[in-house]
């Protein structure tokens, strides 16, 4: 989820990361934030709207608040702010986010490792984002940000460039997933409504995560 900001020039997406739970750091939000923040600007994306051409910007920010309680999530009415529990131990060893579209979700501590594009395709769903129809994109080059694991990639996207499609090891590797300047025109940016230049993607989902190594699935 975020907050729009029309300056006459560029569109910028404003979205701050807050992160809790026992797992949550400094390190690991900022490095969260910074992948964010890279990738999306990477293809240097723009759209039409009208007669212009707008750049694309996103700013992301972050910030831990280990012990939040829930009461401070569920009355948030910043559209910026997302939530996100992480934490060693997830249910069905993934990390996740509430929806499409959405402001909260659960990380597995695992799965933030420098470079594995986690972060920023979890970003994506919050953006109303969801995966592509068709995950067999052999002979179509380096995947997207919205693919998920299980892809079929050409074999240097692969785990294991060696292994047949489709085998362990023969699918794709998160770390290959980039930002395109498709998926920049996928948040269909020009159906916001702005008013005072400002506008809002995604919604407010502001769900509080207990830890799930201590709840039962």
């Amino acid at each position: 989820m975020g907050s729009v900001e029309y300056d006459g020039r560029q569109l910028i997406i404003h979205s701050h990361i807050i992160t809790y739970g026992h797992a949550a750091a400094h390190e690991i939000t900022r490095q969260m934030c910074d992948e964010i923040e890279t990738m999306w600007n990477e293809p240097h994306g723009n759209i039409r709207m009208g007669d212009l051409v707008l750049k694309v910007v996103f700013k992301i920010t972050g910030q831990v608040q280990a012990g939040i309680l829930p009461e401070e999530i569920y009355q948030n009415l910043d559209p910026a702010n997302n939530y996100f529990r992480i934490e060693e131990f997830a249910h069905g060893n993934i990390s996740f986010v509430d929806g499409l579209g959405c402001n909260s979700g659960y990380f597995k501590l695992e799965n933030l490792y420098k470079g594995s594009t986690t972060a920023a395709h979890e970003y994506g769903h919050t953006l109303g984002l969801d995966h592509p129809k068709y995950l067999d994109i052999r002979g179509k080059g380096v995947p997207g940000i919205m693919y998920p694991r299980g892809t079929l990639v050409d074999a240097q996207y692969q785990y294991d460039p060696s292994r047949p499609a489709g085998v362990t090891g023969g699918t794709m590797h998160p770390m290959y997933r980039k930002v395109k300047q498709q998926d920049i025109e996928s948040l269909h940016l020009h159906r916001l409504t702005f008013k005072s230049n400002k506008a809002i993607i995604g919604d407010f989902t502001n769900r509080y995560h207990l830890d799930h190594g201590e709840t039962p699935r």
